[in-house]
């Protein structure tokens, strides 16, 4: 491992100058550190952001506003977060790694993790890693991509930025120009040649708050399937979110992950429920409807039925 200084700034206007190509912001350490030890990233200084007390916690007006310090445990035990309209992304960071990681992990963090491929955390010179191929693509891929994004068939790892999704989030990022706000699908995109991650968070940014908006008379739910019972990454994640009035659709909005890039928003599945009535015919057409663009690898086939499954089982648990 490279040797590197820490620092720790008491503020964010502290914070934004001392980011940059030769720096790296360090919240939870869940992913940083191991990336560290990998010899993904090799800063010459890690910037502390524990001493950051404003980022942290959630707060309640119009919509909700989380601090991007806020742990995954906070938010999966937030009484009117796992309790209300938001229950999705509680769900989701509750399902999100083992007790001790969620305890450490951020919110902010765990929206901008590596891909977890095992041709990029290890000594492969993948396409992600400035690489001329993707070695997942003829190699072992059974818990990568349905759907293709770029050359590059790793899946997005944040549970909860598939649930965010579907509760149409907006994230606020400090740099030197001020902040701006970004949509969830601005901020998670595919990769491309000239920008090999799974982001577009500058690295002299900070992702310092996320916005949701006011969802009154909406309810929502996030399932995962795993391969094992706990504590691991999303084979399939799926996120729903529905306004339902007299029985009847009003909007709704469905996101998958761990099936591509970046979690997928399934317009077309999810128009295809408004003005319709929540009965099994209805749910059994828009789950079909969530795969008809699927592009599987040929060990990734079973992540169609996957997603079917758990698309009927979300809207059928929201009766």
């Amino acid at each position: 491992m490279k040797r590197f200084t820490h620092i720790t700034p008491t503020s964010i206007h502290e914070v934004i100058p001392l980011l940059s190509e030769y720096s790296r912001p360090l919240a939870g350490g869940t992913d940083v550190l191991t990336e560290l030890k990998e010899g993904l990233v090799e800063p010459d200084q890690l910037v502390s952001l524990r001493k950051l007390s404003e980022l942290r916690g959630v707060t309640f007006d119009a919509g909700v506003h989380i601090g991007a310090l806020t742990t995954l445990t906070e938010l999966s035990r937030h009484p009117q977060i796992k309790d209300g309209p938001y229950q999705a992304l509680a769900q989701s960071a509750r399902l999100a790694a083992s007790p001790q990681l969620r305890n450490m992990a951020t919110i902010g963090g765990n929206l901008l993790q590596d891909v977890r491929c095992w041709y990029y955390r290890g000594p492969f010179d993948c396409w992600l890693k400035g690489g001329d191929g993707c070695p997942a693509r003829d190699g072992e891929h059974h818990k990568h991509a349905l759907f293709e994004q770029s050359p590059c068939v790793a899946v997005q790892p944040s549970d909860p930025a598939t649930a965010l999704l579907a509760l149409d989030a907006t994230v606020s990022v400090a740099g030197p120009s001020g902040t701006r706000s970004v949509g969830m699908q601005e901020l998670l995109v595919p990769p491309t040649a000239s920008r090999r991650k799974l982001h577009t968070l500058q690295l002299d940014e900070l992702i310092t708050t996320i916005q949701l908006p006011a969802r009154d008379g909406w309810q929502s739910i996030y399932l995962k399937a795993m391969e094992r019972a706990t504590y691991s990454f999303a084979l399939v994640g799926v996120a729903v979110a529905i306004k339902l009035d007299a029985g009847i659709f009003a909007d709704a909005r469905i996101v998958l992950g761990g099936v591509a890039n970046t979690p997928l928003l399934m317009e077309d599945a999810a128009q295809q429920l408004v003005g319709q009535p929540l009965n099994e015919a209805t749910i059994a057409a828009v789950a079909q409807l969530a795969t008809q663009n699927a592009q599987p690898l040929p060990h990734t086939h079973y992540k169609a039925a996957m997603v079917q499954r758990l698309v009927c089982h979300a809207l059928a648990t929201m009766v």
